[in-house]
């Protein structure tokens, strides 16, 4: 939706951090942790198994996040239902999240444990040459 508005190259400005899509109306509320060797990623995803999780890499650097639940809880019908808190579904949601440019896309690791999904995203600490780069400047072209 971000990207319809605003564009795709000026997200960026309007997002911090960045994170374009989040279906309202779900459980799966997110941490975003930063340690020195990775980001780490902790996503609540309660009754949701792991096969009914995608987590992919897109454009090279977006994060996608889906879960798609099961379907509604059903209940015969002469079943009389009082109070509906919990919901009619699992709960599905989207979460697309651009990543910093010094992490290693290839490396990333998932796993669902007790309701949490944890994604980690290992930093590349390698020195990179600088963006900046000098032009020499002549009295004639």
């Amino acid at each position: 939706m971000a990207d319809a508005i605003l564009g795709y190259p000026f997200r960026r400005f309007f997002w911090s951090p960045p994170i374009f899509q989040d279906w309202s109306g779900s459980t799966a509320l997110m941490d975003w942790l930063e340690s020195p060797n990775a980001h780490i990623f902790k996503i609540n995803v309660p009754g949701l198994s792991k096969d009914e999780i995608k987590v992919q890499i897109e454009d090279g650097n977006i994060l996608h996040i889906k879960g798609e639940g099961g379907k509604e809880e059903q209940h015969s019908k002469d079943t009389v239902l009082h109070v509906a808190e919990r919901g009619t579904g699992k709960g599905n949601f989207s979460k697309e999240i651009e990543l910093p440019e010094n992490v290693k896309v290839d490396q990333i690791k998932a796993q669902v444990e007790n309701g949490v999904l944890t994604i980690i995203v290992p930093k590349d600490t390698t020195h990179k040459s600088s963006k900046v780069r000098n032009i020499n400047i002549t009295s004639k072209l």
